[in-house]
């Protein structure tokens, strides 16, 4: 088969990784995986302006240059399933410093909500050290069916998929969406008032649950 692949044909390492990862939506399928492995139809709901044809290009391509692993779920559910390889999962912060470049950009006009996925890594890139200078606290995230435990602590924070661990109490569990999340963590919208409006629950402490909205700092435009 003949490699039809574009090339910058520049031995610079940006260009390389351009080579790699620099086609349409391939950064963003990189995303979609960088909390946990995924299937063809969880990365399509994650990406849903991108067709199958392309999304299945992408994941081949990305495959081929060994930054993704195609692999399995043990059973009882055996689903065929993308995940991160160690090379790849390398990018993660490379992704978090770019979008924490990109925020600063204007938001394009009716921009629809956030995926979960790009919600996720929208927490990691407007995540305030400072501000979690003094936090040592998880907190669970549940945006519609998918749960996501946060930890903080010296300032940094590690974001894993799935229930906080078996001895270890999250300080307070959210429960939202991803259009009152952004609302609430970026744009001011009041916790108290999104609780009554119940469109966010909070089970635990009330002062942890607005410790955490106070973790994340608006971008500042450029």
């Amino acid at each position: 088969m003949t490699n039809t692949r574009r090339t910058y044909g520049d031995s610079c390492g940006i260009a390389r990784a351009l080579d790699i990862v620099g086609e349409r939506w391939a950064l963003l399928v990189i995303r979609e995986l960088i909390h946990g492995p995924k299937r063809f139809t969880d990365l399509r709901a994650g990406l849903p302006r991108v067709g199958p044809d392309m999304l299945a290009a992408r994941l081949r391509e990305l495959e081929e240059a060994g930054v993704i692993r195609r692999g399995t779920l043990p059973p009882p559910a055996a689903s065929k399933i993308y995940e991160l390889t160690g090379w790849g999962t390398e990018l993660a912060p490379v992704l978090v410093a770019l979008g924490r470049w990109g925020s600063r950009a204007p938001m394009p006009d009716q921009a629809p909500p956030l995926g979960i996925d790009a919600a996720i890594v929208a927490l990691e890139t407007t995540f305030d050290p400072e501000a979690a200078g003094w936090v040592t606290a998880a907190f669970e995230l549940t945006l519609s069916d998918q749960v996501f435990t946060l930890e903080v602590a010296a300032g940094r924070l590690e974001i894993t998929r799935g229930h906080a661990p078996a001895g270890m109490t999250p300080a307070a569990s959210i429960e939202t969406d991803t259009a009152t999340l952004a609302a609430v963590v970026w744009h001011g919208h009041p916790l108290a008032r999104a609780v009554t409006e119940g469109a966010l629950r909070v089970t635990g402490d009330d002062e942890a649950a607005a410790d955490f909205v106070g973790l994340f700092a608006p971008p500042v435009p450029a």
